[in-house]
């Protein structure tokens, strides 16, 4: 609970409810594939445009 509301709280700052509902903007981002081998670093799929916006928008740094 703790955590939506702190993504609600950010989402409203940066006025990303203009463009998406809580629940399509987490569904984007969900959508970020993540690879694990074992003794290696983890790897991530392809990030696209919106997911990149998003994360910008959030004051997150998009995984690499």
């Amino acid at each position: 609970l703790i955590v939506m509301s702190h993504i609600k709280r950010k989402m409203q700052e940066s006025e990303l409810f203009k463009t998406y509902t809580m629940q399509e903007m987490l569904d984007q981002i969900d959508l970020i594939e993540c690879f694990e081998h074992k003794g290696r670093k983890l790897r991530y799929g392809e990030i696209t445009k919106k997911q990149s916006d998003i994360y910008e928008a959030l004051g997150i740094m998009p995984p690499t």
